[in-house]
């Protein structure tokens, strides 16, 4: 069965402006994370990186004739005749920084801008190809669909949105050329890509699916760094304070994602170290110090460094799921929260008696129809909220929500700036039953793969024929 024109545009339109984003704050390279169920998974390992020659046959100690000096920069480029500027570069980077609360030494901010570079000559390229097949995308639907991003992602109107721009010294220009070319790059390979999946490959996703159902698969994210001859204990040392800086968050939200792509030396650096969900298989693949750190890790924890065959690697767990079973972590909550300010220069005498106050009161609630009145003493506001999932609570209260039966409430938490809060469990909505993922769901993730996969192939094309120069 050759699959349409128009699924192939349902396919695309999958992937959004959400993939854009993420790849702009990330620096992921323009990868897309797949879940196709029997995609194979590169396990990030030494092994995975060892032979970074390929077939050019590569002398192991080159003589280099001539040199490149790191105190030129090269912050312009001109792509097939058209020039991206300085000033694109400085845009760029500054909502990339901005975005992700990010404070760069002058090394790393070099790095960052190499980056952008190559982002900003990918998406040149991506929108003269589209060009060149008589690709068009309007000034109308690059404003729809940046107002439509905006909103969605920001929360702010197209005048807020380009107040902001402008304060953190990028502009509505440089979005909008993002914007541009994620377009007509989407628009492009509608034309040129086919997608031919077949009811027979979906089939046998489905039956290995329903093979695996119960088994457990990790989320694993990974930093290698490699440690050859007598490296070992700086190597070590300097996995060690990579781990402290991620656990300080010194690099902005995505602090591991950071480190994996500034340092890594696993062929994931380009995804910020995701393995992505590996199976008991998949896991086996992997050395065998890494298997037994990942099957003793909680979820959202890190370890490390852990020696490996060639060097060190640090661990992250993202997450734990079972194939084809409902996950308890999934089920939605409906939820009202209390919630009580302390004042400005109040002592910790006088907020240790708010908090006993708060406590005491808080369990005689005997169900969401006492709130109001338990608010009222308290001086508490109330906020309503009917589709929490438990796995997206902070960790400290998944535990406590799982076990609560509706109409109970959980212990005061809170700090001395935010105040102290409860949540009364109001209901609760069990996640569905088996999870094994139907035809069209698997035909959809395989659509996806290959389509991101040609569109890479296609990327890889314009690169290597394109004229650089940069200047």
């Amino acid at each position: 069965m050759t699959t349409t024109n128009g699924k192939t545009a349902r396919t695309l339109r999958r992937f959004g402006f959400g993939t854009m984003l993420v790849a702009s704050l990330a620096m992921a390279g323009g990868s897309i994370a797949q879940t196709t169920p029997d995609a194979p998974q590169d396990g990030g390992t030494p092994e995975a990186s060892a032979n970074r020659g390929g077939n050019l046959d590569l002398p192991s100690n080159p003589q280099i004739f001539g040199k490149i000096d790191p105190n030129v920069r090269k912050p312009t480029a001109i792509v097939n005749g058209t020039v991206i500027t300085g000033t694109d570069v400085d845009q760029r980077l500054a909502f990339l920084l901005a975005a992700r609360d990010m404070k760069l030494s002058e090394q790393e901010m070099g790095q960052y801008r190499l980056l952008v570079i190559r982002q900003l000559v990918d998406e040149t390229l991506q929108i003269q190809e589209a060009k060149t097949a008589d690709v068009k995308i309007s000034l109308e639907e690059v404003n729809k669909s940046y107002d439509s991003i905006v909103r969605s992602n920001f929360g702010k109107s197209a005048q807020e949105m380009r107040t902001y721009l402008r304060s953190i010294g990028s502009s509505e220009r440089s979005f909008k050329r993002q914007v541009e070319a994620e377009l007509s790059w989407n628009r492009y390979l509608r034309r040129k890509v086919d997608i031919n999946v077949g009811d027979e490959e979906v089939q046998a996703i489905i039956d290995k699916l329903k093979k695996q159902q119960g088994t457990t698969e990790y989320h694993v994210r990974e930093i290698y760094l490699s440690a050859g001859g007598d490296r070992a204990q700086e190597v070590f040392a300097q996995e060690q304070q990579i781990m402290g800086s991620i656990q300080k968050r010194e690099k902005g939200d995505d602090s591991f994602g950071y480190y994996a792509g500034a340092m890594s030396e696993a062929s994931t650096k380009s995804t910020g170290g995701d393995l992505g969900w590996l199976n008991e298989n998949q896991l086996a693949q992997l050395p065998p110090a890494l298997v037994e750190a990942i099957k003793t890790m909680q979820p959202e924890h890190l370890a490390g460094p852990i020696e490996v065959p060639g060097g060190f690697s640090i661990i992250y767990l993202v997450d734990t799921r079972k194939v084809g079973v409902a996950d308890p972590l999934d089920a939605k909550l409906t939820l009202k929260q209390l919630s009580v300010r302390f004042p400005d220069g109040i002592s910790k005498a006088q907020a240790d008696a708010r908090v006993t106050e708060f406590a005491k009161l808080s369990q005689t609630i005997r169900g969401c129809g006492e709130v109001a009145k338990v608010a009222s003493a308290l001086g508490a506001e109330v906020v309503d909220n009917d589709s929490v999932r438990i796995r997206d609570l902070p960790p400290a209260l998944r535990d406590i929500m799982a076990k609560l039966s509706v109409g109970e409430s959980t212990p005061p938490f809170g700090s001395p700036k935010d105040g102290i809060r409860s949540l009364v469990l109001c209901g609760r909505d069990e996640a569905g039953g088996s999870t094994v993922p139907g035809v069209e769901q698997v035909r959809g993730q395989m659509e996806n793969a290959r389509v991101n996969l040609r569109a890479n192939q296609l990327l890889r094309d314009l690169r290597r024929d394109a004229i650089i120069e940069y200047r």
